[in-house]
């Protein structure tokens, strides 16, 4: 145990322990990790877990950690996970979240960190097995409920005598006992350890009010020193009134918990902060039910169902989805969602919800009526608001939910009966039944989503009809296929947000036809991915309040002087994400400029010719990128980079991809203040060294803020690039490169 404890003091000393980042980040979008989970307690359990996980034995070791639910089995693993000891010790580390109810295809596309793909299982796991071959990785298998779950996985993770290794988080002992290994089994925490988590939770760094002290005890020891029991109260408390009347009455309510076993005693803690939650959030903690057990939440998507749903209280000042936003703040806050993954402009990406505050948000919502999960058909279905069903055979009975507002389900057929829909999520429906559900009648309908849809071929071309503007309610419509769009969508003044895979609309109606007005969509922010359209002035006018913005051109696409690029500049002032995609062009972004206002850009597969891109080659126009945090370029023939710090002033992150005849990424790059990440994903060997390159300069002005990775693919190019940062280090020994990283996956 000294042992370890030196090396991880030496390896804070040595690398200052900078945020780690999972080495299996999807080459399309970067994988940011959350900040590091609140951990008291298991501090001794954390060191003993890195010294075993980092241990001299070379065979694969499988380390069980077991315990019940909401003892803290999956913070212990994630800190040890994103320890950057751990980081630099493995090649290799990927995450995996079992449950009760798991389907071993989505499990190893988990593993694989993909988000679908075609093949069946057995081809998923040759995939696995072979990117794990001869390489020393950790994987971290979390909830698992049975044998049968971790045999159907396991089989596809390679024994090379290299030191890897895999850690089991279960809360059921006879699985914990299977491995016949060394476990850490998890205890309550003690009075002390108690006291500081709350406090943590509570109060933050400042620390409890000395009046607050006896009664903030008193709370704390009927929490019977249950980790999740004590953030979720420190939650409630930290955000409501912090006086000695208000906690005595929370206490009060605490004390018939006294004599309850200890999960029933958990349930009834969560139960109490579901009751003292403010009005306006208990129908936002209670719709996150709607997703399955341990499913990561996108965010995106979560706002916008609330929103469609009228959760949202409006003021003039914000717009719904950054009221929305507030929201799901102040439920992270109360540690009744859990952070799981922020995006690359620092905000949650994804979250999550423990599985038993999960199980408290479906127990309210049955109580109060609020939705139903359908595994048996209930009695009086049609006074049900909100409804999630799989079941095939209960296509008949959601006709009598005439009342229905809500349906998420993946059976076929179509409503007739259900007018007051506000929200339809499908998943996995057939071509032969997309789109046959929606009925004229259905005009309330604020939230249309076609999520997962099978048996497509990629030339079938789905035609939405005509009469969707009698959907004059319609706010977001998410439908992951190619979609060819009538005329009738530019007359949908309620739009909010768009999410196609490729959508083909027309041009909008012209100023003169006298059958169509001129409609500006004010409440557009979201409008992706949208195919070979052309940026007349008309259509730019009609959606100028446009925030997020995908657009795809094809190979039998015009010439970019065709499609009036420049009129996105123009007037789209309102513009914060921008992706433009070009596939097999020689010159679609040759007249590509870029608003003032944009904070996000990717630029992928282009065949432009840089020299006339107007910001990222030779002479790029001051002032353009004043906003700009992440810059993303993507298979792109791009040579010659000459930008200096000034074009970019604010950059955050700078990721180059598949960037293969690159010549050198601008050293004066690494001079931008605020650049906190540059990563070179299977780039030219000149790119990859000019990354080192701004390492090393940086590191020797002692700039400790930024990280240089750099990955590569093949492991002959790995090796040659190794031998040259050897060559680097002779000639400049004061170069520790622990601002730089190098791997290949």
């Amino acid at each position: 145990m000294d042992s370890i404890k030196k090396k991880v003091m030496e390896f804070k000393d040595d690398h200052n322990m900078q945020p780690a980042y999972s080495m299996l980040a999807s080459p399309s979008t970067p994988l940011i990790t959350t900040d590091k989970n609140t951990m008291v307690g298991f501090d001794e359990q954390l060191l003993q877990l890195l010294d075993k996980l980092t241990g001299q034995q070379s065979n694969r070791q499988i380390i069980p950690i077991v315990g019940m639910g909401g003892i803290g089995k999956t913070t212990l693993a994630q800190n040890a996970y994103e320890h950057s000891l751990i980081v630099h010790h493995f090649d290799i580390r990927t995450w995996v979240t079992v449950s009760q109810k798991y389907n071993v295809k989505q499990l190893l596309l988990q593993l694989l960190s993909e988000n679908n793909s075609q093949m069946d299982e057995q081809l998923l796991g040759q995939k696995l097995h072979k990117m794990l071959w001869g390489r020393r990785y950790l994987i971290v298998t979390d909830d698992i409920w049975s044998i049968e779950a971790w045999e159907e996985v396991c089989r596809f993770f390679p024994d090379n005598n290299n030191g890897s290794r895999i850690v089991v988080t279960t809360r059921i002992s006879n699985v914990a006992t299977h491995f016949d290994s060394l476990l850490f089994e998890l205890s309550f925490l003690d009075e002390d350890q108690s006291w500081d988590l709350f406090c943590k939770k509570t109060f933050g760094e400042v620390g409890c009010p000395l009046e607050l002290e006896d009664i903030g005890k008193e709370i704390v020891q009927k929490c019977k020193g249950l980790p999740l029991s004590i953030s979720v109260i420190g939650g409630l408390l930290g955000r409501s009134h912090k006086t000695q009347e208000y906690w005595k009455i929370i206490s009060k309510d605490l004390i018939s918990n006294l004599n309850l076993e200890k999960d029933e005693n958990c349930s009834s803690i969560l139960s109490l902060s579901y009751t003292y939650l403010p009005p306006h959030l208990k129908p936002c903690f209670l719709y996150v039910g709607i997703f399955p057990e341990d499913h990561e939440i996108l965010v995106s998507q979560l706002i916008k169902l609330w929103v469609a749903e009228g959760f949202i209280k409006p003021n003039k000042a914000q717009s719904l989805e950054d009221i929305a936003r507030g929201y799901l703040n102040d439920l992270v806050d109360r540690n009744l969602i859990l952070k799981h993954k922020l995006g690359s402009n620092g905000r949650i990406k994804f979250c999550k919800i423990h599985d038993l505050l999960r199980d408290l948000s479906l127990k309210a919502a049955q109580k109060d009526e609020f939705m139903c999960m359908m595994e048996d058909i209930p009695q009086g279905i049609e006074r049900e608001r909100r409804i999630v069903c799989n079941r095939k055979e209960a296509l008949h009975t959601l006709q009598l939910a005439s009342l229905t507002r809500t349906l998420v389900t993946s059976i076929h057929g179509r409503l007739s009966n259900n007018r007051l829909l506000r929200v339809m999520l499908f998943n996995n429906i057939g071509k032969r039944n997309f789109l046959r559900w929606h009925s004229v009648d259905q005009v309330n309908t604020r939230y249309l989503a076609y999520n997962e849809l099978t048996y497509f071929r990629s030339f079938f071309l789905v035609k939405l009809p005509s009469s969707i503007d009698v959907l004059w309610n319609l706010q977001t419509i998410i439908i992951k296929r190619e979609i060819k769009a009538p005329s009738e969508i530019w007359e949908m003044r309620q739009l909010r947000h768009v999410d196609i895979w490729g959508l083909n609309p027309p041009d909008p109606p012209q100023n003169g036809d006298q059958n169509h007005d001129e409609i500006v969509l004010q409440n557009l922010q979201t409008l992706k991915s949208v195919r070979n359209f052309v940026w007349s002035e008309e259509a730019c006018k009609r959606v100028v309040n446009l925030r997020k913005l995908n657009i795809v051109y094809g190979r039998h696409s015009k010439r970019s002087n065709d499609y009036s690029l420049h009129n996105i500049c123009k007037y789209l002032h309102k513009l914060e994400s921008l992706k433009c995609s070009s596939y097999g062009l020689d010159n679609v972004l040759q007249k590509l400029t870029f608003p003032s206002s944009l904070k996000k850009l990717y630029l992928v597969r282009s065949k432009a010719d840089w020299k006339d891109l107007t910001v990222i080659v030779w002479n790029p126009v001051e002032g353009e990128f004043l906003r700009l945090k992440f810059l993303l370029i993507q298979f792109c023939d791009l040579v010659n980079w000459n930008a200096d710090s000034s074009h970019f002033p604010v950059l955050e992150k700078l990721f180059l991809k598949r960037m293969d005849i690159l010549d050198e990424i601008p050293l004066d790059i690494g001079e931008i203040p605020t650049l906190g990440l540059i990563h070179v994903c299977w780039c030219s060997e000149s790119a990859a060294i000019s990354a080192m390159k701004i390492a090393e300069e940086q590191e020797n002005a002692c700039n400790e803020g930024l990280q240089v990775r750099v990955v590569i693919d093949e492991k002959e190019k790995l090796e040659s690039f190794r031998e040259k940062m050897k060559q680097s280090e002779d000639d400049d020994i004061s170069f520790t490169r622990n601002n730089f990283h190098v791997g290949r996956f």
